[in-house]
């Protein structure tokens, strides 16, 4: 029996906030790649979403830490250290760790070591997700073994990566692709071949999702308002400007507040809703599965997603939620940060305001409660958009063209 003919490198693998890649991976699956995932960190989310359990790959981990397996690492060492390509890969490292002297690049050498090990002997190719991490411990392990590899890169691994290391990755690598216009020309900008890195939409696969009419608009001064919000408690995703915006709203909307997700700023951002006296109108549910994502987009008037770029220049891409938010005829206000706009149309298909800026957030929020026959007209032609040029498969092809043209023969 043979082994698969591709490695998929991810950071962390499953991971909840990661279902765009399950849902390519599941597509390049369909297509009839065999491939192990070989996954750099255990998970810790507590539970899956269930296109992770349609995936029939292994789930392969390398040493999260190298202290915590040393046999392992010794025996991914020795077992290269014989190559002159393992030198080469070695003499590329420490020129990284020179340049950036970060102690997880001694762990990155480590785990790309294994790798190169403990990958089976009939692997024509590497494909890593995220041009930062996954990246450097997919490249090591490419020299290594001589084996081709590209990358998929998304939003905070392009935006915190120096430039120094992004234009050696790519020019390493057989292909990139990113999922955003705006990424898209960063990476060309770097590269050393202008058709080397293109812009593949991750798209979503309409089939698999719920089938939602069109909304019926409601008045806020008839029942609740609902505003709902799904993403990580971290700081690129501005709620601390959200919870600010709400406190500012009219007193004669009456307005309630949905979060879903978990994130390190979860008990900032409930100490600043209970500053704000709104506690009473807060239901902050916590990480959920899809279904009770969906659940919560039905209960829901308005999506909001307050994306900014932080001081380390973190930011989203294309928040794979706000086409979710799209599928189920939920109109959409968020910022001009990064794609967004390549989605959301401001005035036409949305509402986007400056990143930022807490008082244009709550003053599009009262005008989009007031206007309930703009926000369907908006809710429609989001949708519609998101049918014409966002679904799933032409991202998937692209990929999988990309693959196939540049495994080993």
């Amino acid at each position: 029996m043979t082994g698969p003919s591709v490695a998929v490198v991810m950071k962390g693998y499953p991971r909840l906030s990661e279902t765009f890649i399950a849902q390519e991976l599941y597509g390049l699956e369909t297509k009839g790649f065999d491939f192990d995932i070989w996954s750099l960190r255990h998970p810790t989310d507590q539970q899956e979403h269930p296109v992770h359990g349609k995936i029939k790959a292994r789930r392969r981990y390398l040493p999260e830490y190298l202290r915590n397996e040393p046999l392992r690492v010794t025996k991914g060492i020795l077992s290269q250290c014989w190559k002159p390509s393992f030198w080469h890969a070695a003499a590329i490292w420490i020129k990284d760790l020179t340049r950036a002297r970060d102690l997880n690049r001694i762990r990155r050498f480590g785990q790309a070591a294994v790798f190169a090990r403990e990958l089976p002997p009939e692997t024509k190719f590497l494909y890593a997700h995220f041009l930062h991490t996954p990246a450097s411990v997919t490249r090591y392990a490419a020299i290594m073994r001589g084996i081709p590899w590209g990358f998929s890169a998304h939003a905070k691994d392009i935006w915190t990566t120096s430039d120094w290391e992004k234009r050696e990755k790519i020019a390493h690598c057989a292909f990139g692709v990113t999922c955003t216009q705006y990424g898209a020309e960063t990476l060309q900008a770097l590269s050393d071949k202008p058709d080397k890195v293109t812009l593949v939409y991750h798209g979503l696969d309409l089939s698999i999702l719920p089938q939602t009419p069109a909304k019926t608009a409601s008045n806020p001064k008839d029942g609740p308002f609902i505003i709902l919000s799904v993403g990580r408690l971290v700081e690129k995703k501005g709620y601390d400007l959200l919870l600010t915006a709400l406190a500012a709203l009219p007193a004669e909307i009456n307005w309630r507040f949905i979060h879903i997700g978990g994130g390190e700023l979860k008990s900032a951002m409930r100490e600043q809703a209970a500053s704000l006296g709104l506690e009473s109108r807060i239901d902050w549910r916590g990480a959920q599965d899809r279904e009770a994502v969906f659940a919560a987009m039905h209960e829901a008037d308005l999506f909001v997603l307050p994306s900014r770029i932080t001081a380390s220049g973190d930011r989203d891409g294309l928040p794979n939620v706000l086409m979710e938010a799209a599928s189920q005829y939920l109109p959409v206000l968020s910022t001009a940060v990064s794609a967004i706009p390549e989605f959301v149309e401001d005035g036409v298909s949305g509402t986007l305001v400056p990143p930022d800026d807490a008082k244009a957030l709550g003053d599009a929020m009262a005008r989009i409660a007031a206007e309930p026959d703009t926000r369907a007209m908006h809710a429609e032609k989001l949708r519609a958009r998101l049918v014409t040029d966002f679904g799933a498969d032409a991202g998937i092809d692209a990929v999988a063209e990309r693959i196939r043209a540049n495994m080993m023969p």
